[in-house]
């Protein structure tokens, strides 16, 4: 007899396999199928033991699937009398459509549940000791989107720029030149930057340097994607932290 259709959104947090959630553990291993994405650690595939794993990542210049395809897949094998378990690197409603996939396979009656996943615009400055809000030197912090669906330079840079509170740019990196243009066009060019690659995995790194400076400084140690960019004053004062944490790791700027 078919169980009841059902989806499961789990955020499968910022990379390292041990900052899912409990709870994301063991809808894993209730799993029927599970569609995951790029920014998913494969390694968590071992505890759906009895699950079907179907890879639907999308990174800029090679979308295996696109979104339309990955939400009919969904349907597909709920409508089986299946638990789909969609992985979602981060939190699946920090710029990753799951609002929009939710909304889709609730229209088709099927059973939705939500796991809430450590986001990396949180867990990758973290990692390294970098406070994205501290007393006395900013009150908040902003999250955007560096690059929006049709490519281009998010409007939200800009609005960034005029603020002074800590900016966080997840997907930024192609548009960096970009943004580090928007911040000198507003006089800011000594402001802190630190930029974050593979954040909380093994192979993470580490580049701090200013609005001035950052770009000479990525290309030099060869950072790419994925990485998180944190602008504000809050990477200087973090310095002390990082600096330890970096020894620790084995590592140098």
């Amino acid at each position: 007899m078919n169980k009841q259709p059902k989806l499961t959104l789990v955020g499968a947090g910022p990379g390292d396999p041990e900052l899912i959630t409990l709870k994301g553990v063991r809808v894993l291993k209730e799993a029927d199928v599970v569609l995951y994405d790029a920014l998913a650690n494969e390694e968590l595939l071992d505890y759906a033991e009895n699950a079907e794993k179907i890879f639907v990542g999308k990174r800029r210049g090679m979308h295996k699937f696109i979104q339309d395809k990955i939400q009919d897949l969904i349907v597909e094998h709920a409508l089986q009398g299946k638990h789909v378990v969609r992985l979602k690197g981060g939190d699946p409603f920090i710029f990753g459509r799951g609002s929009e996939e939710l909304k889709y396979v609730i229209q088709k009656g099927i059973e939705i549940d939500i796991v809430s996943g450590v986001t990396s615009a949180i867990a990758a400055p973290a990692s390294y000791g970098i406070s994205l809000t501290q007393r006395g030197v900013n009150e908040s912090f902003r999250v955007i989107t560096g690059t929006r669906s049709d490519l281009k330079l998010s409007e939200d840079v800009e609005a960034a720029a005029n603020s002074n509170v800590t900016i966080v740019v997840l997907m930024g990196m192609s548009k960096l030149e970009k943004i580090v243009n928007t911040f000198i066009a507003k006089g800011k060019t000594e402001v802190p930057v630190a930029i974050i690659e593979n954040g909380t995995k093994k192979e993470e790194r580490l580049a701090v340097g200013t609005i001035s400076t950052i770009l000479s400084i990525v290309n030099d140690k060869g950072l790419s994607n994925p990485s998180i960019i944190v602008i504000g004053e809050t990477v200087k004062e973090s310095a002390n932290l990082y600096s330890q944490l970096l020894k620790q790791k084995g590592q140098v700027l």
